[in-house]
């Protein structure tokens, strides 16, 4: 009954606001997290991880695809996928994929997610990193654990999903999908991706 009396309407109308979490959920994790405003975040987009880990394998092919330019400079199509026309309509799907345009503006990254990195660009990169923690006097032990974190940051600059997200940098874009997945109900795929920026070749 204490952790109930630590949260108020307020709070739970923030966290909604913040995470797009339902009104029970947002006063569920509150409870859960005991009044701990950043543990309840954390865990609604845990609960939305794992909604869309089991919703993944269903096919997303409708959506929408939106343009976004920025100071008439760099310009940036995406394509992002739901699996019906209702959820494509939605402001929340729309708003998305928005500020995925937008993400992709800032950032450039080279590939949507992880798997998408060629196996010899992985290679190449392991590599580099091997040699220059060899060059520093690591161990082989060491250099194999040190190269998975450095991967990690790699994949953080080259891969859209990776990335922290430009508008809130503790949530990633793929916490961000897995949260919108979550609240709508449905598989949402960043499909394809271009941007061009003025001067470049």
């Amino acid at each position: 009954m204490a952790a109930e009396n630590k949260i108020s309407i307020d709070d739970i109308k923030k966290l909604r606001e913040q995470t797009g979490a339902g009104m029970m959920a947002a006063k569920k994790a509150l409870e859960e997290a005991n009044g701990d405003f950043t543990k309840a975040q954390e865990n609604l987009r845990l609960a939305g991880a794992a909604s869309a880990a089991k919703k993944s394998d269903r096919v997303a092919a409708e959506g929408v695809i939106v343009s976004y330019v920025h100071d008439n400079r760099i310009g940036v199509m995406v394509e992002v996928n739901c699996e019906t026309d209702f959820v494509a309509r939605t402001d929340d799907f729309k708003n998305f994929a928005k500020d995925v345009a937008m993400q992709i503006a800032a950032t450039n990254p080279e590939y949507i997610r992880p798997e998408d990195v060629p196996a010899e660009v992985i290679n190449k990169e392991k590599e580099l990193i091997g040699k220059e923690l060899a060059a520093a006097g690591k161990s082989a032990e060491m250099i194999e654990k040190i190269t998975d974190g450095k991967l990690a940051k790699f994949y953080e600059q080259i891969c859209l999903v990776k990335q922290p997200f430009i508008k809130d940098q503790d949530c990633t874009i793929e916490q961000l999908t897995a949260e919108l997945v979550g609240k709508l109900g449905e598989n949402i795929v960043i499909g394809k991706i271009s941007r061009i920026a003025l001067g470049e070749k």
